[in-house]
């Protein structure tokens, strides 16, 4: 609730309705979800929405994988690093066999006149597009990670 009321003092100085956000915290929230949007679209933001403001002025966010292909070398080497470039290079590694295993996927469900990609296409595309011994691990990985996610 607190940051709630941090956002109800933002809302009262450009609007000239006081009375209608002090009376529910629905109509203190209505003016700043009307807000956002603008925020969003156009290049102003509020002051308390400084960091999305930010984003949308800046920069586009791209995703990547960076964070998780460090947090693996952690994982297996703990002492040691790795370049920029060589991140950037283990990245695009990551999304070229993504493409590769959802295209193949597809195939798959469009061959079967099936809507849904599923962990079945998936296991199977991996077999497909993989090589010998490293289809068997990813296969052996992906179910013990499906397993793990459905227990929990």
């Amino acid at each position: 609730m607190a940051p709630k009321a941090e956002k109800k003092p933002a809302a009262k100085k450009p609007a000239e309705e006081e009375p209608a956000a002090e009376k529910a915290p629905v109509a203190g929230k209505k003016p700043k979800a009307e807000k956002r949007i603008p925020a969003g679209k156009g290049e102003k933001g509020s002051g308390g929405e400084g960091k999305k403001a930010g984003r949308k002025k800046g920069k586009k966010s791209v995703e990547t994988y960076k964070i998780y292909i460090f947090k693996v070398l952690k994982q297996v080497h703990p002492d040691i690093g790795i370049s920029s470039k060589a991140m950037s290079i283990m990245n695009s590694f990551i999304n070229d066999i993504f493409e590769k295993l959802a295209a193949e996927a597809a195939k798959l469900a469009r061959y079967n006149k099936k809507p849904t990609i599923t962990s079945r296409e998936i296991q199977t595309s991996v077999r497909l597009v993989l090589p010998g011994e490293l289809a068997k691990h990813a296969v052996s990985e992906g179910t013990k990670a499906v397993t793990k996610f459905t227990s929990a």
